[in-house]
């Protein structure tokens, strides 16, 4: 089969379409073929050398597909041809639509993954747009959570036109919280409005944490979902509500900030920090069966819409990559093989 596979780190021409052996799914996995794979910032990390596969992972990018189950192994332990289930407990069956999170590997024809980590595409969503939501919406709902973001509190989504933020400001939304998101110019904050931001803040304009403060009568917000790191420590912890919790999901800013303790103290607020793709089967297990429950009927209610900037050729994966890269993205870059 076809994959694109990274022939040395560094730019995007080191990634190329290439022949790579035909995955096999173990007990309790399924074989998809691939409608369309989600093109994430991980990927270009992991493309420049900084953020290599976990042990057991393919070699090649891609965290997230969508496509059809066309063959499975019985789960470990099972009669012979027993199918593995969803998160609901479900069998799959050869022909679902499914929407799946991976460890790496979408950049391919074919992937193979967890039956517990895949989600069955609602008919009201197109299967290629799909590819583009579980590892988005994984991220956001697991962080959510961490954060205990609870109805009628303020949440401020950094990036709200980002592949993570527009879903983050759609589900925060649907789940009661009041939204406050950022994004760059009056075009790109009218399309996040649009998806349900109570409040957007140009962050090009200037003065961003007086209009945040103004945007909460100087209060500031309970929740920040934060995808820039190191160099909006400081300003994010100044936009913390007593309580608050600044939850750190992303580098685009670097690794390493200086942090004020007074300032964190005097909030009595917190600092989470997580990642997703490096969890443990077990951890992505239980995600993924709250995300089943929770968030993923949203999708066939209309509170939660996957929203989509391309659909390129999988031999386009360079330009997907330069794309995603040039910061004029709204919502996600999708690859179709």
């Amino acid at each position: 089969m076809r994959a694109v596979v990274v022939t040395r780190p560094g730019g995007p021409e080191v990634l190329q379409v290439r022949d790579v052996p035909e995955p096999s799914p173990a007990p309790g996995e399924l074989l998809v073929e691939v409608a369309a794979a989600g093109v994430n910032r991980a990927d270009l990390l992991q493309r420049e050398g900084r953020y290599p596969p976990p042990p057991g992972a393919p070699a090649w990018p891609g965290l997230e597909v969508s496509g059809v189950v066309t063959g499975f192994a019985a789960p470990a332990g099972a009669a012979p041809g027993s199918a593995p289930v969803d998160p609901a407990g479900v069998p799959w069956r050869v022909g679902d639509r499914v929407a799946a999170l991976l460890a790496g590997g979408g950049y391919a024809e074919r992937v193979i993954v967890a039956g517990t980590h895949a989600l069955r595409v609602p008919e009201a969503v197109a299967l290629v747009d799909a590819g583009g939501l579980p590892e988005a919406v994984a991220t956001v709902w697991s962080n959510l959570r961490a954060a205990r973001l609870a109805p009628g509190e303020t949440v401020l989504v950094h990036g709200g036109s980002g592949g993570v933020g527009s879903v983050a400001v759609q589900v925060g939304r649907a789940l009661g919280a009041r939204v406050v998101a950022t994004a760059g110019g009056p075009e790109r904050c009218a399309r996040v409005a649009a998806l349900g931001a109570d409040v957007v803040v140009d962050h090009r304009a200037g003065d961003v944490a007086d209009r945040l403060r103004a945007a909460t009568d100087g209060r500031g917000v309970d929740v920040v979902l934060d995808v820039l790191g190191g160099g909006a420590l400081g300003a994010n912890v100044a936009a913390l509500a007593e309580g608050g919790r600044l939850v750190v999901i992303g580098l685009q800013q670097g690794r390493r900030g200086e942090l004020d303790l007074s300032a964190l103290m005097a909030r009595r607020a917190s600092v989470i920090g997580t990642t997703l793709r490096d969890r443990p089967a077990a951890q992505k297990d239980a995600i993924l069966a709250e995300v089943a429950e929770h968030v993923w009927p949203m999708l066939t209610d209309g509170r939660l819409a996957p929203v989509v900037h391309a659909r390129l050729p999988l031999a386009e994966a360079a330009e997907a990559h330069r794309l995603l890269a040039s910061g004029d993205v709204f919502g996600k870059v999708l690859l179709e093989p």
